[in-house]
């Protein structure tokens, strides 16, 4: 099959590669977290929250990068399963604190080692000596993007 510029023009962009990055690693989640009924975004609230319990849900978009509506949505929907709770905060009556619950701490902590092998996983698709690097150059156009994206 012959390719085109077009093609090879897509094999080569950026966005589409890490695009497709993020379906492959998502899937590896979904098959490392079986039952979990927890998403890649809803685990990284979880231990975000756990690091940070009373953290305005702000704070929350301000560490995960996830947007305002769907860190909300995300917020209800763990507070449904019963695994974080919201309070007003003293400081601002209009803010939200979060915490994670005794269900949400017991589900992180059975995630925690899944999640780990997600990633080992995923990096394991480089050579022990590059994993390091990519890390670093991963970061690099995080904080580089992050700061010109208009909606962060």
């Amino acid at each position: 099959m012959k390719r085109d510029s077009q093609t090879d023009r897509l094999a080569r962009s950026p966005i589409h590669l890490l695009h497709r990055a993020g379906q492959c690693a998502g899937d590896i989640f979904h098959a490392e977290m079986k039952d979990g009924d927890l998403t890649p975004r809803q685990l990284a609230v979880l231990m975000t929250v756990a690091g940070n319990e009373g953290l305005s849900q702000t704070g929350l978009v301000e560490r995960t990068g996830i947007d305002r509506s769907t860190l909300a949505d995300i917020v209800r929907r763990l507070q449904r399963k019963g695994l974080l709770q919201r309070r007003r905060t003293k400081e601002d009556a209009r803010a939200y604190a979060v915490k994670l619950t005794d269900e949400g701490r017991k589900l992180l902590r059975s995630a925690e080692p899944l999640s780990r092998r997600v990633d080992e996983r995923i990096l394991e698709a480089l050579p022990a000596r590059q994993r390091e690097q990519f890390i670093e150059e991963l970061l690099a156009i995080v904080d580089t993007l992050q700061k010109i994206s208009p909606s962060r």
